[in-house]
Order: C-alpha cells, then sequence, then structure tokens
C-alpha cells in the first residue's frame, strides 16, 4: 500500500531535488534515535513525497529505492557540519508542480488533519517545525495540497528513466573510494592490488574466504564456478584495508544469493538463521527459486522449519551485526 511522506529539505532542498534522493544522519549529533531519521528506511518504493523547501511545495516525489547507507553528499560542503558523515541515501525521482503550494495559506484545510505527533509543519502557522525531516502523512492531507495543481503525471508514474538504483550509487560510491585508494601512498603496490581486486570479490579476498568455507551459505551449492565472494559489510563502507581483505567479512554465495544479501533482503543470525525482509514479495523470491524464504519471511502464516545454514563463527560475528543494522531492510 502506498505510503506518503512530506519532508522539509531546509538548507540541502537544491542539491536533493537535482541529485534526486534524499538524505539524513542515522541518528543526531548526540547519537540518539530519531523517528525522521528513521522514518527513511521506512519509505518503500512507489510511496510518495511532498517536497517542502522555503516554505513551500514546488515537487513531488515518488520514492525509487529503499534507502541504503551512504556517506554525506559531497555537494553539501560544510552543510550540516555536526552531522555524522554516514547515512541513509533515499532515492526519490522528482516531478516539478505547475506552480507552488504555500501550506501557510490553506491551514483552515490542513491544520485540522495534521498528526498530533510529528507533525512537519506547525498545525496554525504553517511554518517548518525544527528538527523536522521525514514525516508520514495522510493521503487527505497530500490530495488537499496538490488540489487544482498539475505536474507531469505520466512521468511521475514512470518514476523517470535517470532516476537512481542503489546498483548505480553503489558503483558512483565504490568508484569514488577506488580512486582514493589508488591515491592512497601509505599503502605499498601488493596490498593497493589486492585491496581493488576485492571491489569485485576477486583476488587474495576471495581466497581468504574460501579458506573458511568453499560453499554457498545459503544454498550449498560448491561449483566454483558459480560462486561469488561477497563482503558482509560492504566494500565501499570497509574503513581499512585490513577489512577489505578479511577472509571472514566474506560469504561464498550464488548470483542470486548475493544479489539478496547485497542488497539487505536477507540477512543472517548469528545461530545462523536466516532472516528474509517482510518488504520482499513472496511471489519475487519463489521465481528466484527461494521457497523456502518466501515461506519463511514475515507475515506469511504457514510456520515452516527455520531454514538454518550453520552458526556464525566469532570472527564474523561483528560483521554480520553491522549487515542487520546497517544493511538488512526491514521496518524498524
Amino acid at each position: 500500500m502506498t505510503q506518503y511522506w512530506w519532508v522539509n529539505h531546509k538548507q540541502t532542498g537544491r542539491e536533493e531535488i537535482d541529485g534526486k534522493y534524499l538524505w539524513s544522519p542515522k541518528a543526531t549529533s548526540n547519537g540518539a534515535r530519531n523517528e525522521f531519521y528513521n522514518n527513511m528506511r521506512r519509505a518503500n518504493p512507489g510511496d510518495v513525497v511532498l517536497s517542502f523547501i522555503d516554505a513551500q511545495i514546488r515537487h513531488v516525489g515518488r520514492v525509487a529505492e529503499f534507502a541504503f547507507t551512504a556517506p554525506k553528499p559531497e555537494e553539501f560542503g560544510e552543510t550540516g557540519a555536526y552531522w555524522n558523515s554516514e547515512g541513509w541515501l533515499l532515492p526519490v525521482f522528482w516531478t516539478p508542480l505547475e506552480f507552488p503550494v504555500r501550506p501557510s495559506q490553506i491551514m483552515d484545510q490542513l491544520g485540522r488533519l495534521l498528526p498530533d505527533k510529528y507533525s512537519p509543519i506547525d498545525p496554525t502557522t504553517g511554518h517548518g517545525r525544527q528538527g523536522a525531516y521525514l514525516a508520514p502523512i495522510s493521503k487527505e492531507i497530500f490530495d488537499v495540497v496538490i488540489a487544482g495543481v498539475s505536474f507531469d503525471s505520466d512521468m511521475f508514474a514512470r518514476g523517470g528513466e535517470n532516476s537512481l538504483t542503489f546498483g548505480a550509487v553503489k558503483e558512483i560510491l565504490e568508484d569514488i573510494e577506488e580512486n582514493r585508494i589508488r591515491a592512497d601512498t601509505s599503502l605499498n603496490d601488493t596490498v593497493r592490488k589486492s585491496v581493488i581486486q576485492a571491489r569485485r570479490g576477486q583476488g587474495k579476498f576471495r581466497s581468504n574466504v574460501e579458506a573458511n568455507g568453499r560453499s554457498c551459505r545459503l544454498t550449498g551449492i560448491t561449483n566454483p564456478a558459480l560462486l561469488i565472494a561477497s563482503h558482509i559489510k560492504p566494500w565501499r563502507l570497509c574503513s581499512s584495508a585490513q577489512e577489505r581483505l578479511d577472509g571472514w567479512n566474506g560469504l561464498m554465495l550464488t548470483p542470486d544469493a548475493d544479489r539478496l544479501f547485497d542488497r539487505g533482503f536477507i540477512t543472517f543470525e548469528d545461530n545462523g538463521n536466516v532472516r528474509v525482509s517482510s518488504r520482499v514479495p513472496s511471489d519475487d523470491l519463489r521465481r528466484l527459486g527461494f521457497e523456502q524464504l518466501a515461506m519463511q519471511r514475515f507475515g506469511v502464516s504457514e510456520a515452516p522449519p527455520v531454514w538454518q545454514t550453520g552458526g556464525l563463527e566469532n570472527s564474523q560475528r561483528d560483521y554480520m551485526g553491522f549487515h542487520r543494522k546497517g544493511v538488512f531492510v526491514d521496518e524498524m
């Protein structure tokens, strides 16, 4: 079911509209959880977002992907210097409205519809609330805001051929990191080459992963031609060459299993139990051949045996803890 959202861009509106995304820290500057930031992970592809900048709504957006971990965009510059450098990036395709809407001018209709808690704007003045970022709203609020305002509905429905995707952003971020590694004079040539090869699951990283297990953790397949050495803590998010080459920071997976794991649609508990995101359609899992994953996912009435793949080694657990918290896509 489509969810509706309202975002107060404040200082980064132009960058986020031009870049086709939203970005927020994962927590406040003192490390506390923030519901407006948590909402980044609650948004689903196809959800609708109203963009509020400088007291006006000028764009309506359609969420293109689930949010994923990404560094603060370079184009923010010194804006939000107190934010953590790592946060959530939510790809959104933006479509401009024919003319802007000022919520302050329609508060007689909007005020009574705004939620009592976590409202993005003041229900009396229509001014954006301090600290509010991405907030859920009702379809009624959306309908009131866009009443009588036209936009390119065909383009909005398509989502835009140039919408950001996880894969595209991942490649951009990894290219940036690879260039940094190539310029890092603290690494000798052998280590630099190995770290760059590890980006694709090749070279020393693959041999290190294979030393800990030569079969797919999910399917049990052992044919090396059908297996990928996949990082648990993503290559782009590793903090050192050691993490990028550590065999315990990897799993052997088939390509389909690797895709599910890399995108955060599955993860593993320390005891080996497979967790399946409740936000992945069961039909998609079945079409991929993962019938038991489809049965096991949250919300399915059947109660099949838990798919257990063998407990994680102690050296893997911190990496998998990062994956469960920062990569796995599920309700928060």
